[in-house]
């Protein structure tokens, strides 16, 4: 059995917080979440309800693993998901960032709080590319063939990850410069050739259309009580493809479910004329 709740529910340590309401939002501010994003001036929550899908997806992980468990023992477990203790292991980085009373990184938003130039640039055509340079070889390629200034590899401000990190705003500045000549896909090319990691900021209606997305055939239809659908794959790639089933009517399951748990169809017409179900 799995319960989910916002603080936990363990009858046995049941903490201060087992009975405060708990919604996404909330669990992203209790778990430090918002602290660590959004801009200098203004932290920021997600986007997507993550608090809801870590619970979600930690249930998940935790039950396959008692039902590996129960196969080798015999026996079942009683799994407790608590949201906060979910979104608090996704900010572990900014979390273990900050132990023994360190200064937590900083908000700054898209852009990589302790690497730089690592984040989001225009170009001169109004696009937004993403990119990020990890090691000293990537900064020379980035000067040389992405920005074409080679000097600016052995300029004194730049050349260690920390001297540009303190000099953000002077080599934004370079770099703004450098790409308000040129158009996203002009800027994503020279990443490219530079081998320096890059991607376009896309808005939703680009992710319909993602060439990858299409190219791996990740849409498909499922069937529905009001008609056919989009819908996208779930994540992973199988030999055969998952099972995508159509969204089932309202009560279209529940003589199976009940089938399913013991009742005969006496039963079930007895628990449909109390209206129970």
């Amino acid at each position: 059995m799995c319960d989910i709740s916002g603080y936990g529910d363990d009858p046995h340590n049941p903490g201060p917080y087992r009975d405060k309401k708990a919604y996404d939002l909330l669990i992203q501010s209790e778990a430090g979440f918002v602290s660590v994003t959004g801009t200098p001036e203004e932290p920021c929550k997600a986007g997507p309800s993550i608090a809801d899908i870590a619970a979600g997806m930690y249930a998940y992980t935790n039950i396959l693993a008692a039902l590996l468990q129960r196969a080798q023992t015999g026996k079942g477990q009683r799994i407790d998901i608590s949201m906060l203790e979910s979104l608090a292991e996704w900010t572990s980085y900014p979390l273990y960032y900050a132990f023994d009373g360190a200064e937590p990184p900083p908000r700054t938003g898209a852009s990589h709080a302790t690497i730089y130039p690592y984040g989001p640039f225009p170009a001169g055509d109004g696009g937004v590319v993403m990119l990020g340079l990890q090691n000293e070889r990537e900064w020379v390629a980035f000067c040389e063939k992405v920005l074409r200034q080679p000097a600016l590899a052995t300029d004194p401000r730049f050349t260690a990850n920390y001297k540009r990190v303190a000099e953000r705003e002077a080599l934004r500045a370079i770099i703004v410069e450098a790409f308000s000549s040129l158009t996203s896909p002009q800027v994503l090319e020279r990443l490219e050739a530079a081998q320096i990691a890059n991607a376009q900021v896309n808005t939703m209606r680009e992710v319909w259309s993602h060439p990858q997305l299409q190219a791996r055939g990740r849409w498909t239809e499922v069937g529905s009580p009001q008609g056919p659908l989009p819908a996208m794959l779930p994540p992973g790639s199988w030999d055969v493809g998952p099972r995508m089933d159509p969204v089932p009517g309202l009560g279209e399951h529940t003589d199976a479910i009940l089938a399913e748990l013991g009742y005969n169809a006496r039963q079930i017409e007895a628990l449909r004329t109390a209206q129970a179900v």
